[in-house]
């Protein structure tokens, strides 16, 4: 896990020793980071917390997220606007 992650990580809830799979979105336009993040999560295992990279705040993917049971948090840093999943 980088040294960005591990700090993002630290600014949120998301639980600190569980496995991380990364999602670089940030190249990608509108639908595919909610379409790659959605179809990722299934994939994952139940204690694996995704960490997507994006450009923007994934605004739409918010209320998926709540619909299927995962808690979230988004953090600005200067790279990027990361956005921390992980099962409730």
């Amino acid at each position: 896990m980088s040294l960005a992650t591990d700090a993002v990580l630290a600014q949120t809830d998301a639980p600190a020793d569980a496995p991380t799979e990364r999602l670089d979105v940030r190249e990608l336009g509108p639908p595919k980071p909610l379409a790659e993040t959605l179809e990722l999560l299934p994939t994952l295992d139940d204690d694996t917390v995704l960490v997507q990279y994006n450009d923007r705040a994934p605004q739409h993917l918010y209320p998926k997220l709540e619909d299927r049971g995962y808690d979230y948090e988004t953090v600005d840093t200067d790279e990027a606007t990361v956005t921390v999943i992980w099962n409730r």
